[in-house]
């Protein structure tokens, strides 16, 4: 799958839906560039939080996640913050520029990066 062919916000909660899924039968999912590139989605706070889900996934491998002009707020940035809480050892570029972002938001952000484990290095 190229993040470049989503679109649409309802299918990447589509994609996400089915990953999370527990009748699911993808065993893999292999993600050799480790970028994950979701600029001008629109994925707003209900997408992100969908998003946030996978990356609790301790087989979560995503390196960088841009999701620059996606109608992010303080509600998807808690999401992140939550995600990057439980596995906080891989991302280590996280873009969010252009969105809707207020102090709660990166308070929430910055509280994570405190966390030794934390590789957060670009946000």
């Amino acid at each position: 799958i190229r993040c470049s062919e989503i679109t649409k916000r309802s299918s990447v909660e589509a994609l996400t839906s089915v990953l999370n899924s527990e009748t699911s039968s993808l065993r893999e999912l292999h993600l050799t560039v480790n970028t994950l590139n979701l600029t001008w989605k629109k994925l707003e706070d209900s997408g992100v939080k969908r998003l946030s889900a996978l990356l609790e996934n301790p087989e979560c491998k995503v390196k960088d996640l841009w999701l620059d002009d996606c109608g992010v707020s303080d509600e998807g940035c808690a999401a992140l913050a939550s995600a990057l809480r439980s596995n906080p050892s891989h991302l280590r570029d996280l873009n969010l520029s252009g969105n809707k972002v207020g102090d709660s938001g990166v308070k929430c952000l910055s509280a994570v990066l405190e966390n030794p484990h934390c590789k957060l290095d670009i946000l």
